[in-house]
C-alpha cells in the first residue's frame, strides 16, 4: 500500500507575502486600536482649533508679560549689582592706598628702634630742637591713629557693600529663574497653536487667525504734523499734542510684526508697542500691562479719548492704544502683526490717560 505524502509546501510568492504582510498590520492596527495605545489625534473644525488657538495666545500673552515684568526686575538688579561692585571697587582701591601708608608708617617706626620718649630726651643734645620735634610726632601719631580709624571704617564699608552684593546677585539670580520660566511657558503655548494651525490650509488659517483682515489705513511715516494720520483715517483728533505724536508713532508701525517681549523699532508685542510709542513722545512708561495701567488716571469708556490706554481681560495682559470711534491701534499676537481694530474685539478691562 502506498504511502501517502503531503505535497511539498510553496514558499510564499511576492504576491502572497505581500498580502500576508498588511493582513498582518491591519489585524495589528486594529488590536492597538482596540487597547487604547494608537488613537490618533481627534480632528478639530476650524472653530474649535481657533477657540483653543486664542485660548492659547491669551495664555502666552499673560505669560510675556510675566516675563516682561521679571526682565524689567532682573535689568534693574543687575546694574543695582554693577554698581554696588564698581563702588566696592574703588573703595578697595583707596583702602589699598591707606594700609601702604600706615605700612610706611610702621616701617619707619621699626627702623628708628621705637625708644621710649623719655629717654630720647635725656639723650638729645638738643632738648628744645627735641621737644618741638616731640609735639609734632604728637600731631604725627594722632594723624596715624586718624588713619588707622579710617581704613577701619573703609573695611566695615567694603564689608557691607560685599554682603549688600551677595543679596542682590541671589535676589538676580531669583528673577533669572523666574525669567526662563516664563520664557519655557511662552515658547509652548506659541508652539502648541503653530502646531494646531499646522493642521489646517492656508484658507482656513487666514480665516481663525484673522490674517486676512485689514489692518485700517496706513500713515505717513514721513508726516511733519502728528495729527495728520489721525486726520486722514477719519478718527477724532487726540486731545493733546503729546497723544497725537504717540498715536502717529503707532500708526508708522502698521504692519510690523508682534514678537513677544519687543519693544521696537521693528517688532512688538502689545505692552512694548504702547510704551515704544509714549517714548516717542517723551512720556515714560512702565514695561509691563499691569502696570501701564496704573501709569495715568483711569478713564471710564464712555469718557475715552484717542490715545487713551485701553486694557482687555481680566488679567490685564493685553493693551492698546484707542483712537475714537471705537477704534485701536494694537499689536494683537504672533499671528497678525500691528493693526487697526475694534476695542469690542475683546473684553474690555479698562482705560487709562497718560497724556
Amino acid at each position: 500500500m502506498a504511502a501517502h505524502r503531503k505535497p511539498p509546501q510553496r514558499p510564499f510568492s511576492g504576491h502572497t507575502a505581500r498580502t500576508a504582510v498588511t493582513l498582518a498590520l491591519a489585524g495589528a492596527a486594529t488590536a492597538t486600536g482596540f487597547d487604547g495605545t494608537g488613537h490618533a489625534e481627534p480632528q478639530l473644525t476650524p472653530e474649535q482649533v481657533k477657540a483653543r488657538v486664542d485660548t492659547l495666545y491669551r495664555e502666552a500673552e499673560a505669560a510675556t508679560e510675566k516675563y516682561n515684568g521679571a526682565k524689567e526686575k532682573a535689568d534693574s538688579s543687575q546694574r543695582r549689582l554693577n554698581a554696588m561692585q564698581e563702588e566696592a571697587a574703588r573703595k578697595q582701591t583707596k583702602l589699598n592706598s591707606a594700609r601702604e601708608a600706615l605700612g610706611s608708617i610702621a616701617a619707619a617706626q621699626y627702623r628708628d628702634g621705637g625708644i621710649d620718649p623719655a629717654w630720647q630726651l635725656a639723650l638729645s643734645s638738643d632738648p628744645d630742637r627735641y621737644l618741638d620735634g616731640a609735639a609734632l610726632a604728637e600731631r604725627a601719631g594722632d594723624r596715624q591713629a586718624a588713619a588707622v580709624s579710617q581704613v577701619r571704617g573703609q573695611l566695615r564699608e567694603i564689608e557691607r557693600l560685599r554682603g549688600a552684593a551677595r543679596i542682590e546677585l541671589a535676589s538676580l539670580r531669583s528673577r533669572q529663574t523666574e525669567l526662563d520660566r516664563q520664557k519655557k511657558t511662552v515658547a509652548g503655548k506659541l508652539a502648541e497653536a503653530r502646531r494646531l494651525l499646522a493642521r489646517l490650509t492656508p484658507r482656513q488659517q487666514a480665516e481663525v487667525t484673522g490674517a486676512g483682515r485689514t489692518s485700517g489705513p496706513r500713515a505717513s511715516r514721513s508726516a511733519t504734523d502728528p495729527r495728520e494720520p489721525l486726520e486722514r483715517a477719519g478718527s477724532a483728533p487726540a486731545p493733546t499734542s503729546r497723544a497725537a505724536a504717540a498715536v502717529a508713532y503707532a500708526y508708522g508701525k502698521l504692519g510690523s510684526p508682534y514678537v513677544w517681549g519687543a519693544t521696537g523699532p521693528n517688532a512688538f508685542d502689545c505692552s512694548g508697542l504702547v510704551q515704544a510709542a509714549y517714548r516717542s513722545a517723551g512720556i515714560s512708561l512702565p514695561r509691563t500691562t499691569y502696570a501701564q495701567i496704573n501709569a495715568g488716571h483711569r478713564v471710564s469708556r464712555s469718557e475715552l479719548q484717542p490715545g487713551d490706554l485701553v486694557f482687555f481681560y481680566s488679567g490685564i495682559s493685553h493693551v492698546g492704544i484707542y483712537l475714537g470711534d471705537g477704534l485701536m491701534i494694537h499689536a494683537p499676537n504672533p499671528s497678525a502683526p500691528v493693526r487697526v481694530a475694534p476695542v469690542d474685539e475683546m473684553p474690555f478691562a479698562g482705560a487709562t490717560r497718560v497724556a
